[in-house]
């Protein structure tokens, strides 16, 4: 008996529907397929990381002014904890940045 689970109602064959799950089994083990066809889509992957850059530098400016203006040792070491974090987010989202425009500019 045939299903009718492909998107286009195509009737596929039992022997057909195995065959097509080898083939999609080989293409997911293909690591460098894989790693390829993520790079394909763009400069998304890095945009998470962006928004994280960006909330943790507001985060710093915030507790470098509330500790210059209090003078509270708890704020001053939350700042000294958080800056190196930031500091380290911020320089990999520059090399993602500039190894994407790389490979996207280097056919130009």
């Amino acid at each position: 008996m045939n299903e009718r689970n492909e998107p286009d109602d195509t009737i596929l064959t039992p022997h057909e529907r195995l065959t097509l799950r080898h083939i999609e089994a080989d293409l997911i083990s293909d690591r460098r397929l894989v790693r390829r066809m993520g790079q394909l889509r763009g400069p998304r992957p890095w945009r998470r990381l962006a928004l994280s850059v960006a909330m943790l530098t507001c985060a710093s400016l915030f507790l470098a002014v509330l500790g210059i203006r209090t003078s509270d040792p708890a704020v001053i070491w939350s700042f000294a904890a958080l800056w190196p974090f930031t500091v380290l987010q911020a320089f990999r989202l520059l090399c993602r940045m500039s190894s994407t425009r790389d490979r996207f500019t280097s056919w130009l």
